[in-house]
């Protein structure tokens, strides 16, 4: 396994089958990540339409210093296929309390919220298949998997940081 290219997953939860992967049948770099999060599954459905507008992570870095808005926006949650998330990808299915799927060039990710009795986790896949020969692909695959981390770490962290404010009224 490339360094970098699963935090946070299990065995069984990398094994699972995800909608991206119907999307992109020759990746050649496969990352996961995934955080338990102690708000229920609907709570972080509704922070991960959010992405609509915003990266959730580095917000200097990927959002031009904009920082990712810290409550939810009224409306993001009308999710149609072909709505534009994090600026360079589009929707290309969802299914409410369970996943969306996003699709750009070379690259496929489904982020699947699975139900854990009043909590959830969250499982994101990424998929990208690398232009090129093999050995750069793999060097691509290596850069990819260790960028890709400190990103999608923060994005998750964030993510799970917002539910559980939002969850927590509502378990007291």
């Amino acid at each position: 396994m490339t360094l970098g290219a699963s935090w946070g997953a299990t065995a069984s939860e990398r094994g699972l089958a995800l909608p991206c992967d119907r999307l992109l049948e020759n990746a050649t770099v496969r990352l996961h990540r995934a955080i338990s999060i102690d708000a229920s599954p609907q709570i972080v459905f509704r922070w991960l339409c959010q992405l609509r507008v915003a990266p959730y992570s580095y917000d200097l870095l990927d959002n031009l210093g904009r920082s990712s808005p810290r409550e939810l926006t009224p409306g993001l949650e009308q999710l149609q296929t072909g709505q534009r998330f994090m600026t360079i990808f589009a929707l290309d299915s969802f299914a409410p309390g369970e996943h969306i799927t996003l699709r750009a060039r070379r690259t496929a990710v489904t982020y699947a919220v699975l139900a854990q009795g009043n909590s959830a986790r969250l499982l994101v896949r990424v998929l990208f298949a690398a232009p090129g020969p093999r050995l750069s692909a793999s060097l691509i695959a290596r850069a990819l998997a260790l960028g890709d981390l400190a990103m999608m770490r923060r994005q998750l962290r964030t993510l799970k940081k917002l539910s559980e404010r939002d969850a927590s009224p509502q378990r007291s």
